[in-house]
Order: C-alpha cells, then structure tokens, then sequence
C-alpha cells in the first residue's frame, strides 16, 4: 500500500496502534494484581495488545478457560479481526472460541451490551480512535463519521470522546485509557467530556508523557485510570500523576468542577483573581503589504515566516520609514504556538533577536498557525529597554523546590494550551490555513 494511501487510511480511521511496551510498563503492572476479578474487555482492539499481554499471564493449560470468561475484543476493521484470533489461537485458545469472542463491530456507533452479561465486573482497556471534530467534514474520508456527533452526542469533539461517554452511559466501573493529554489540560475543546465523565468518575492515577509514543502522530498523550463514583457529584478531585519524558516524576492533581475539572485551573484562578484594570490591546502579524507601504531609510531584519529550509527561516533585510521602525523594535515578543521537542522550544511567549537574530516576523504570503507569530502590544513596551534572559515563559525555576518547579511548569502547560487555543481561533476567524 502506497505511504500517502497508507497515512490516509490510519487518519480517516484515527487509528494509532498500541506500542506493545506501553502496556508492559505502565498498564499491566496495575492490572497484573486483579487479573481473575474483572471481565477485560477493549472495544478497539486493533492488534490486540493491551489484551493479550493479560492473557500471556496466565499458564497455559488454563487460558482457553480463563478466555471464555473474562476476556472479550473488538475492532471495526475485519483484518484486526483476524489478527486478534489468529494471535488468540498461538496463545493456546481454540478457534471456534476465539472467533465467538473476538468480532468485528462498530463499538462507537453500536455499543455491545453483551460484555455486560457477567457475574464478573468490566474493565475497560483500551486505546480509542483520535479524531477531531473540526477535521472530520473537511475530508469526504470522514465525513460520514459526523453522525457519531449527533443528539445526544452533541457537543463533544473528538471521537476519544464518544468512546468515553459510552462507558459512561453503560456504568462501565473500571477503564484505562490511553488517550490525549488534552482531554486533562484542553480547554473548549475538553471541557464538556470532562464535566460529564467526571462527575461520574474519579481519576485514581495516570501517567503524562511529554514524548511522541506514536509512529504516525506527534500527539502527546496520557493513560488515566478511571474509578466510578459510588453516585455522581460535583467534587474537587486529586490524583497522582506520574510526568514521563527523559526522566519520571510524580505530580499530585487537584481539579475542580468550577474551572471544568482543567489540570492545572490554579493559573485560571490567579488570572481571575488578578485581572489587569486596563488589560493590553494585543494584535497579531506584521504583513509584507504593510512593509511595502512603509518603505523608509530605518534598516529591518524580518524573519520571513512563509520561507523556512533545513537551515531555518530566510531573514529579509528591508528599509522602512520612522513610524513603522519604531512600531516593530518596540514589540519584539512573538509566539510559539508549537512545541518544537527541545526544552527550550515548547509554545510560548519569546524575544525575536534571541531566538532568530532579527527584528521582527514578516508574513509574505498566507497566515498559518504553526508558525511564529508577532505579539503587537498597545501601550507599547519602552525602545532601549534592556531584554530579559532568553524564554520568556521558561522562567529561571532551578532553585525552587521541586513541587514548586512542578508547579510553575504545570501553568505553563495551561497556558500554552491557552495561547494556541486562542490564536488558532483568531486565525480560523480570519479565514487563514
């Protein structure tokens, strides 16, 4: 199959297939302890490996038996299927067994109460389909998904989400998820699954890894454990949380139902509390037409934001008059609205002749959003004023105790997620790619 027919398929199904380490490292271990007290179920199986790993534990005259009771797998796509029961029946499980417990169905749409049909209670294991709803009617590929987003479904946006809310809906009491890490710290775009699922459950523990797992996304995501509620209430929750990157550490999460159960809600809270009397006036570009209009003798280095090769951006050297001179060296800011993978090159806010050796950011063709972007401030900041060190919102932390580190580093997290929410949304109102 060709690559590009290949990437077109695994996106229109939102398919990212399990890294099989991911369940031996962090799932397994917490499953391991209570393997013959729940029915495992994984209602998009794919190639079965948050399953099997299970199945492999136990000795092998027993797993045909142990299969018929507890475990149960499906998946939408037939070649899965076959997969999942050709691997069953290399694990000691008989065919016709394999094939009564592992079916082909749309788990999303049509939901099989049949799991539930157990002395045993069902838990959950899973690693749903990632789509976003405002991608999906951009792509005839997709389009028919959009019915999974009707009526009662309305409102949620991503199919992760649909996944999630089913469990809700059938008192699903135990799930583990590997889902996007925007479902804990997202904005618009989670708040509604958060304030209906977790009004149900609690979070009992998750890991966040700051690190592409994934083949084919670059999607940063997270496992959470989720418990169900004896009864559903509104309630500030905590949880441990495990942040995996180079190196592992443990954070302790408070949410709360008044900033939608959002991770890190402690910056929303501050921002509230300490909201500017005269907020900044802030826009965003510097376009070559304005440059053009502006010709002067005052010399300019520009980035040029539409022409990027290996070796960076092009740098433009133009003459403008005194006006726009003055306009641009007086808001040297621009935003970052992508992590680059570096610790000093996650989104944020930083100065344009540290990070690029110029003056300022032109845009001389179409506004995209992944690229960088000048911050135009009113009032403006004073010409002369001696710059801060590098990374504006990559404050000089290392002396802080470690939960203080944490801690900061967790509101920078809200509030990249913030300034590329925000910026997005003002560039897809302008019409821009």
């Amino acid at each position: 199959m060709a690559a590009h027919t290949e990437r077109k398929r695994r996106r229109a199904l939102g398919e990212h297939l399990t890294p099989q380490q991911l369940m031996r490292d962090y799932i397994l271990p917490e499953l391991a302890p209570v393997l013959t007290q729940y029915r495992w179920v994984d209602l998009f199986a794919g190639k079965g490996d948050l399953i099997f790993p299970i199945l492999e534990q136990v000795p092998p005259a027993e797993r045909a038996d142990f299969f018929a009771e507890h475990i149960r797998l499906y998946d939408i796509q037939p070649q899965m299927v076959a997969h999942c029961i050709q691997r069953a029946v290399a694990l000691g499980v008989p065919e016709s067994l394999a094939r009564e417990h592992i079916r082909q169905r749309d788990t999303l749409a049509d939901y099989p109460d049949e799991i539930l049909r157990s002395a045993l209670p069902v838990y959950h294991v899973t690693n749903p389909p990632y789509l976003y709803l405002g991608y999906i009617p951009k792509h005839p590929e997709t389009r028919p998904y959009l019915r999974y987003f009707t009526g009662r479904n309305e409102g949620y946006q991503d199919l992760y989400q649909i996944a999630l809310i089913n469990d809700l809906r059938h008192a699903i009491p135990k799930m583990a998820y590997i889902i996007p890490a925007n479902f804990l710290f997202g904005d618009a775009i989670s708040n509604k699954i958060r304030d209906d699922l977790l009004d149900a459950y609690t979070i009992r523990k998750a890991y966040l890894f700051e690190q592409s797992l994934f083949d084919h996304t670059g999607v940063h995501v997270m496992i959470a454990f989720f418990e169900r509620k004896p009864y559903a209430c509104r309630e500030v929750q905590a949880f441990e949380a495990v942040k995996v990157n180079h190196t592992a550490w443990a954070r302790r999460y408070r949410l709360s139902p008044k900033w939608h159960y959002r991770a890190g809600s402690e910056f929303e809270e501050f921002v509230t509390l300490h909201r500017a009397a005269r907020p900044l006036r802030v826009r965003y570009y510097l376009h070559w037409e304005t440059v053009q209009q502006h010709a002067g003798a005052y010399p300019l280095r520009l980035v040029d934001a539409n022409n990027f090769s290996g070796k960076g951006y092009r740098v433009l050297e133009v003459g403008v008059d005194a006006a726009l001179y003055e306009y641009v060296k007086a808001n040297p800011l621009f935003v970052r609205t992508l992590d680059t993978g570096s610790a000093d090159g996650r989104a944020g806010l930083y100065f344009i002749p540290e990070v690029f050796g110029a003056d300022g950011i032109v845009v001389t063709k179409a506004t995209y959003r992944t690229h960088p972007i000048q911050v135009f401030l009113e009032p403006r900041l004073p010409l002369g004023r001696p710059a801060p060190p590098a990374g504006l919102l990559q404050p000089a932390v290392g002396t802080l105790p470690r939960p203080h580190r944490q801690r900061v580093h967790d509101h920078l997290q809200v509030f990249r997620e913030r300034v590329h929410t925000q910026v997005s949304g003002l560039i897809a109102s302008k019409g821009a790619d």
